[in-house]
């Protein structure tokens, strides 16, 4: 194992969005991430968000059987962080808690993994992706006049929980290397979107933000910084806010509209100007036409055809792993370079290994199996 997170060993339940995201970050960094999932899911559906589970191993136990919660204790005996999922108090009920595991391994990073966070109102409450980022006022930023437009599930399960989750994890790892001594993280969505939208909150005071849908600079509203319909039905972004990269567009274009970065009760007309100009060629033509330093005009290129862009396949951005194109890790190292990812990890992929590296015997392993407290997946070796 090579990367910068080399020797580090982070232990987490199984569950959808965040956690395995997070794990994805880390275990393409070199970190040794582990995750504990449930009998049910062995051999059974692929996850819909499979491929972040590369880069992991898994285990399958059934956590609710003390031997179960037993092996939970030996992974964590030696690791720098666990991951909790569940809803606040699941947990404990499930003899895993932070004070039983912290007990164990008092140098232990415990990070709870939630929505709505350990405490408040809402804390028992179940939610996706869309609840929290309308509860912390992301939603309404986002979309058309008319309506919000949820942005995929990227700025709650990935932007504020995963990111989030990975720069706690690395933090407290850190600060207890350094104290011998760990602590619980409270990670929440909610609190994660909140963060995210921090240079919002401080622009509505100072004037240069109003709170409502596309009537902004960043929204859609300005001409100078928004997306265009080609005539071909495709779309090309444009982001020329800069009054030099706006007079170099407008050169590009053939158009003399004013920049009016100060005026938004001019941008509505200068937007009807340049659409009209856009929807005369084909988003090739205009990506030719565009192609200059200064532009600030990029196609809007679908999931396809994004990584055989020119400089994104230069770059190698994107990895092929078992005949599936995905992102490569990132960022990049100039010295502790990260192995190539391996491929996503399913439930139950390294029950046995991971059960001998605990010192279980060949016996021990079969009589778990046969009392239904682990299984083995039928992709054994992956």
């Amino acid at each position: 194992m090579t990367g910068p997170l080399r020797g580090v060993r982070i232990v987490m339940m199984g569950g959808l969005g965040p956690a395995p995201f997070c794990g994805m970050l880390l275990g393409d960094l070199g970190a040794d991430v582990i995750r504990v999932d449930g009998l049910p899911a062995v051999d059974g559906a692929l996850p819909i968000d499979y491929t972040v589970r590369r880069s992991q191993r898994s285990l399958a136990a059934d956590v609710k059987d003390p031997r179960g919660r037993e092996l939970v204790d030996r992974l964590i005996a030696d690791a720098d962080a666990f991951v909790d999922v569940y809803r606040p108090g699941v947990a404990e009920r499930l003899g895993i808690g932070p004070d039983e595991l912290c007990e164990r391994n008092p140098r232990l990073v415990y990070a709870r993994m939630t929505g709505y966070g350990q405490d408040g109102p809402l804390a028992g409450h179940a939610g996706h992706d869309i609840n929290y980022i309308a509860l912390a006022g992301a939603l309404h930023g986002i979309g058309t006049a008319e309506s919000p437009v949820p942005p995929l599930n990227l700025v709650g399960d990935y932007g504020g929980g995963g990111m989030l989750l990975a720069v706690g994890l690395l933090s407290a790892i850190l600060e207890a290397r350094q104290s011998g001594v760990g602590q619980v993280l409270d990670v929440a969505m909610v609190d994660g979107v909140a963060t995210l939208l921090t240079p919002y909150f401080g622009m509505m005071p100072a004037g240069t933000w109003r709170d409502r849908r596309s009537d902004n600079l960043l929204d859609g509203a300005a001409h100078f910084y928004g997306v265009y319909a080609a005539a071909d039905g495709g779309h090309f972004a444009v982001g020329a806010m800069e009054p030099k990269f706006y007079a170099e567009l407008c050169d590009r274009l053939g158009v003399d509209v004013p920049h009016d970065d100060d005026a938004p009760g001019a941008w509505a007309a200068h937007r009807a100007t340049l659409a009209a100009r856009f929807a005369e060629k084909s988003t090739q033509e205009w990506q030719r036409l565009l192609d200059t330093p200064g532009c600030c005009a990029t196609p809007v290129l679908s999931l396809t055809q994004a990584p055989r862009h020119p400089h994104l396949a230069a770059r190698q951005t994107f990895i092929d792993i078992d005949g599936v194109t995905q992102p490569a890790p990132a960022p990049r190292f100039s010295r502790t370079r990260p192995p190539t990812p391996t491929p996503p990890s399913l439930p139950g992929d390294h029950t046995r290994a991971l059960l001998v590296e605990l010192g279980l015997n060949a016996q021990e392993i079969t009589e778990l199996v046969q009392a239904g407290v682990v299984a083995q997946s039928n992709r054994e070796g992956r």
